[in-house]
């Protein structure tokens, strides 16, 4: 990561944004970094410290951002927006909320048109992905779900990553997509006040009902539902991905029966026999 000036590089009129939010989730806080090492690791130790939520922080550049399964997210000032938002949810099953994220940030950047396939797609459990124009499709951004018990509680910390601007990076098993193939011109401060509120109003009503009433906007933008899949499991390590259950856990056919995946990473994979039935069991 190069090293940056102190100041931003950008205006993120974080103010005005704060009074847009203030009648949801008990008016968060927002504030922007040039530089943390992680944003969702900034938000839990300032949680720690007893510091007030709900908040949303923003870092221009990250230096060590995360992914799942211990995995570096790279971003760059200028070409991603990376932010966090730490709260005390009402609800007590955080089942599904990761996909509830994702589907809140695909529907604001990508909104529903009639007649037409959503260009942004979600790979379960926590990636976006971008179709069209370049065949398979690629990586558009990520949600890592973190929480810390706190005196009686759980504090939620929500970090979302997504690629603003073309940017070559190396590596990257899903490929490289970005805000600007969809919305030209984009930069990271007008597509962050294009998708806080929308994600906030999907955790208010989270909080509510869960997942459940989300699975039928969450399956026409369901990018696995009939893929032949590889998972992480040693139990259950493929299978025919068919669609999610109302906790948000993937289902898969295998072997003729229907199997639930709650947790664990899943790829798309080639497989002889499409139907599963010659997979081992899970």
């Amino acid at each position: 990561m190069n090293s940056m000036p102190a100041e931003l590089r950008q205006s993120w009129h974080a103010q005005a944004l704060e009074r847009r939010l203030a009648p949801l989730l008990g008016a968060p806080t927002v504030e922007v970094l040039a530089s943390a090492d992680s944003t969702n690791s900034v938000l839990l130790e300032r949680a720690r410290q007893g510091a007030r939520l709900p908040s949303l922080l923003v870092a221009e550049a990250q230096t060590a951002g995360r992914g799942r399964q211990g995995r570096q997210w790279q971003s760059s000032a200028g070409a991603s927006l990376t932010f966090s938002f730490a709260y005390h949810p009402n609800a007590t099953d955080w089942s599904g909320l990761s996909l509830a994220v994702g589907l809140s940030l695909a529907e604001a950047l990508d909104p529903a048109r009639p007649g037409a396939s959503p260009r942004i797609g979600l790979k379960w459990p926590n990636d976006l992905l971008l179709e069209g124009g370049q065949g398979t499709p690629r990586k558009l951004g990520g949600i890592l779900i973190e929480s810390l018990p706190l005196r009686g509680s759980r504090v939620a910390v929500i970090g979302v990553g997504l690629n603003i601007a073309p940017l070559a990076l190396d590596g990257l098993s899903l490929g490289y997509a970005c805000v600007r193939e969809l919305l030209p011109g984009a930069e990271a401060p007008q597509v962050l006040d294009r998708v806080a509120g929308p994600m906030l109003e999907m955790l208010q009503a989270f909080d509510g009902h869960g997942f459940a009433p989300l699975i039928a906007r969450y399956s026409a933008r369901d990018l696995l539902a009939g893929q032949a899949v590889g998972t992480t499991l040693a139990e259950c390590p493929h299978g025919v991905a068919d669609g999610v259950a109302e906790d948000g856990a993937l289902w898969l056919r295998v072997g003729g029966q229907r199997r639930r995946v709650a947790s664990g990473e899943v790829s798309v994979r080639a497989v002889v026999d499409p139907t599963g039935a010659g997979s081992r069991g899970c």
